[in-house]
């Protein structure tokens, strides 16, 4: 029988929630074979109990009250995780997604990937919403034993915004995927109906406002139409957000907003894109801009800390809440490509962020934690 337990609260797991789905989806099934005395048991809500049972190296519980909204999985990780941990014995709780308990109980590390609401607040009525889940992630933060995250920018600004001490946040950096390529990647994209003959640019993302897509697309329409490349920004439900901004500038024979994409598309859009574009006024990571990279796709980034700690100097930087300036440096990315010889260069640097070697360091720091609160 298992001597050690660890309760991984994915209340909040939908299969729709971007990055930080990816992050545990990647993670747990190498963390489980790095520690194989290790009893894992996951808490998840209705909308993604299927979803989690399909990766999660342990016994899932659904609680049936917590849905795919804010919400009640925010109650449910205040009102149940460490109760459902304190009665599963778990000798350790770790809260992957920004906020779990917000009270001390069973020793706990949460993953804080961004300080994003804090950072990038939104207008009023944004501001709102985000308060109770900013108020949350401070709290959680600061209860916690230990406060994961994924960059060192996103560690000052967890310092900077949730007073959570340096000492008691260690930094992780993300893994990148492995390239899949596609026999036909045209093909697979036929759906798209790209145009022969134009430069191909893609951006991907939710459409929260630090992601900055109305930046991009101001600054395709400062580029004459006769240069305008086509540009496809992926990752949003349909109808799009962006739709009013894309016809408001008439950006319509330009712009392509095909919602979500498979995994398959996505790799097919790497393949036949000629620049990935990161407008992005805020990240905890980037990991785009590292699967560009390690696909050896040229790289336009919002100039920030962050990109540039992802980025290194594999990629290209420019002022992207400047829609002139960036326009011009998304030209002239598009007029001047990069050679075989600083593709592979932008594809060695991004190699080196895996999956590996990010969940071997996290089992340290779980092990660490665990290790402490039993003496």
């Amino acid at each position: 029988m298992a001597d050690r337990r660890i309760l991984v609260d994915l209340l909040g797991f939908t299969g729709s929630r971007g990055g930080t789905e990816t992050y545990v989806r990647e993670l747990l099934p190498r963390i489980a074979n790095l520690l194989p005395g290790t009893r894992f048991a996951a808490l998840t809500g209705r909308a993604g109990a299927h979803r989690v049972s399909a990766f999660f190296p342990g016994h899932v519980q659904t609680v049936p009250w917590v849905g795919a909204d804010p919400a009640t999985w925010a109650l449910g990780a205040v009102a149940a995780t460490d109760l459902l941990a304190r009665r599963g014995r778990a000798d350790l709780v770790w809260a992957p997604a920004n906020f779990g308990p917000v009270f001390r109980g069973v020793p706990r590390v949460v993953t804080v990937h961004d300080a994003i609401y804090d950072e990038v607040p939104g207008g009023l009525a944004q501001r709102a919403q985000r308060a109770v889940t900013s108020t949350l992630m401070r709290r959680s933060a600061r209860t916690a034993d230990r406060v994961l995250t994924v960059s060192h920018a996103a560690a000052d600004s967890i310092g900077r915004f949730l007073a959570v001490p340096a000492e008691r946040v260690s930094v992780v950096h993300n893994g990148s995927s492995e390239p899949r390529p596609v026999d036909d990647p045209r093909g697979i994209l036929s759906s798209f109906a790209l145009p022969a003959g134009r430069p191909l640019v893609l951006s991907v993302g939710n459409r929260m406002p630090h992601k900055n897509f109305p930046g991009l697309l101001e600054a395709l329409a400062t580029i004459a139409p006769a240069a305008r490349p086509v540009t496809v920004v992926a990752g949003s439900r349909l109808p799009d957000p962006l739709a009013g901004d894309v016809a408001r500038l008439g950006l319509e024979r330009d712009v392509i907003l095909p919602g979500w994409v498979s995994d398959e598309q996505l790799e097919a859009l790497y393949q036949a894109a000629d620049l990935y574009v990161c407008p992005s006024l805020a990240e905890g990571f980037g990991l785009p801009v590292v699967d560009a990279l390690r696909r050896r796709v040229p790289v336009l980034a919002h100039d920030v800390p962050v990109l540039r700690e992802v980025g290194g100097d594999a990629a290209h930087y420019a002022d992207a809440t400047d829609a002139a300036i960036f326009g011009a440096a998304l030209t002239a990315a598009l007029r001047a490509p990069a050679d075989d010889d600083a593709r592979a260069e932008a594809q060695e640097w991004a190699a080196r962020f895996t999956w590996d070697s990010a969940a071997e360091a996290t089992a340290e720091v779980l092990e660490s934690v665990r290790r402490g609160a039993r003496r």
